[in-house]
């Protein structure tokens, strides 16, 4: 059993009351690892580490080109120690190892991009209508950042929000899921190894309904960055907006993964079934609708069926494995509850539909993957997000159909588009109303690119040179030269 402390003011710590919390190995069905469980008291006293370390502590007193070099090294100790965070993070959430392990290189180029750009951000000059008067602009951090992040990918979170974070010269308190942080801490320990000031970068353990809405409320927090569920969005950003604190917010998604008649039927069947069972379909991304055109649907869900019996289920640490367990019992009860809405409401089940079992199956939450067809986009199936391995399969007959069934959701974070028709590529990529489109490609990121959503899938941006845009405030500076002092008519002369 591991056993991990809070990380507060460059120190790892005990809670306050000295709670515990058990922290579940999906695929095993058994605790592993126990976290701190953070107070109220833990969170104020990492949001007063991270606010003194902005205003009076040696991280306000880096220059930014130093700011990158510690960021640079805390890259070098992510790519040093890959293997073993990323045993840590499977056997946390249960997602595969050779996942979590090609997710890592990604989480070191973050960190390496970053602290490239952390001496890149640049003021202007603005050549004013006034006479006399020098004008420019000046980027400075907007203060103490709370990140709270979720389960199904941990340390890319925490990476993607206090990266950025931290080269705009802000300060960071993540909270991670209590499902999953042992990974978050892992990587504390790596940013106290490569030198980062004391209090520039806190993690505190626990319950959302305390430590999470404790950050979320406290005065000395300036934003708050949040990767979750939209309702917990939802409250979130009402809380913020109460006080004024400014948001970014990565929430659900019911993508639509649309494939054409005329569209590679083979690359296009590989890409759907990537799309929603990698990860166990735990992906905010995740393609769950299959909108394919009418003249080829018997075709193509038989190449699809095809293809999906073949996934094999198990342990994640198994480099032969293609889906993992689902990471929470309460997701666990929430994806098994889904199939059976599904059935209620006229969808009808092709493959998969029920609790996985068998050898080594047995002890884990695993779902089978599960392909509905006969589905309307009406029905909840179509319309509420799973996070797990369902697929909704919806037909259409022209390009005009799909746009429609496409945008008709509350979502608004990512769509695929299979067509060998460059047109219509184009034509589809700007009708619909998502944060990213995948032409003949689909789960491709990059830290390069920015990422978010529209409508209830998120505010704001992550990832990118617009990334570091959410942890700035721009501030005018007038300078005149005028040998004479400014002409008041509200002064009697």
């Amino acid at each position: 059993m591991r056993n991990y402390q809070l990380f507060i003011g460059g120190q790892f710590t005990d809670g306050e009351h000295g709670e515990r919390i058990e922290s579940l190995d999906p695929y095993h069905g058994k605790p592993w690892a126990e976290l701190a469980r953070a107070t109220r008291g833990d969170v104020d006293r990492a949001v007063k580490a991270a606010r003194h370390a902005l205003d009076n502590g040696p991280w306000s007193k880096l220059t930014a080109t130093a700011r990158g070099r510690i960021m640079r090294k805390i890259g070098d100790l992510i790519t040093r120690d890959a293997d073993r965070i990323a045993e840590i993070e499977a056997r946390d959430n249960g997602k595969l190892l050779a996942e979590v392990r090609g997710q890592l290189n990604g989480v070191a180029e973050c960190w390496y991009y970053y602290a490239g750009l952390a001496d890149k951000i640049e003021g202007a000059w603005i050549p004013v209508e006034k006479p006399n008067t020098m004008a420019f602009t000046m980027r400075e951090p907007i203060g103490v950042v709370a990140a709270l992040t979720a389960w199904n990918s941990p340390i890319w979170f925490a990476t993607v929000k206090s990266a950025p974070a931290l080269a705009a010269g802000c300060t960071v308190v993540v909270k991670p899921s209590e499902f999953a942080s042992a990974s978050t801490l892992e990587l504390a320990a790596l940013i106290k190894e490569a030198g980062m000031p004391h209090g520039a970068f806190n993690v505190v353990t626990g319950y959302g309904h305390d430590a999470g809405a404790a950050l979320v409320e406290h005065p000395d927090v300036a934003m708050i960055t949040f990767t979750g569920s939209d309702l917990t969005g939802a409250k979130i950003y009402e809380t913020a907006a109460k006080h004024m604190k400014r948001v970014a917010l990565e929430l659900g998604g019911k993508s639509p993964n649309i494939v054409f008649e005329d569209a590679d039927l083979d690359l296009a069947a590989s890409g759907v079934v990537s799309g929603i069972f990698g990860a166990a379909g735990q992906m905010c991304t995740a393609g769950s609708r299959l909108l394919v055109q009418k003249s080829i649907k018997d075709v193509f869900t038989t190449k699809l069926v095809d293809l999906a019996r073949y996934i094999r289920m198990g342990d994640p640490m198994n480099p032969k494995t293609n889906v993992g367990p689902i990471s929470t019992p309460p997701q666990f009860q929430k994806v098994l509850d889904y199939i059976q809405i599904a059935r209620k409401d006229g969808a009808r089940c092709i493959l998969g539909g029920n609790r996985a079992t068998g050898a080594g199956l047995s002890a884990g939450q695993f779902v089978e993957p599960t392909i509905f067809s006969d589905v309307t986009n009406d029905m909840r199936i179509a319309q509420e997000e799973v996070f797990g391995p369902v697929l909704s399969i919806i037909e259409f007959d022209t390009e005009d159909d799909a746009t429609r069934i496409g945008n008709d959701i509350t979502y608004g974070l990512v769509a695929g588009v299979w067509t060998q028709n460059i047109g219509r590529a184009m034509r589809m990529t700007k009708a619909l109303k998502v944060g990213t489109v995948w032409v003949n490609t689909y789960r491709a990121y990059s830290f390069m690119m920015p990422f978010g959503g529209t409508k209830k899938s998120g505010l704001g941006r992550e990832s990118g040179i617009e990334a570091i845009n959410e942890y700035l405030e721009t501030k005018s500076v007038f300078v005149s030269t005028a040998t004479e002092g400014p002409t008041n008519p509200f002064i009697m002369r």
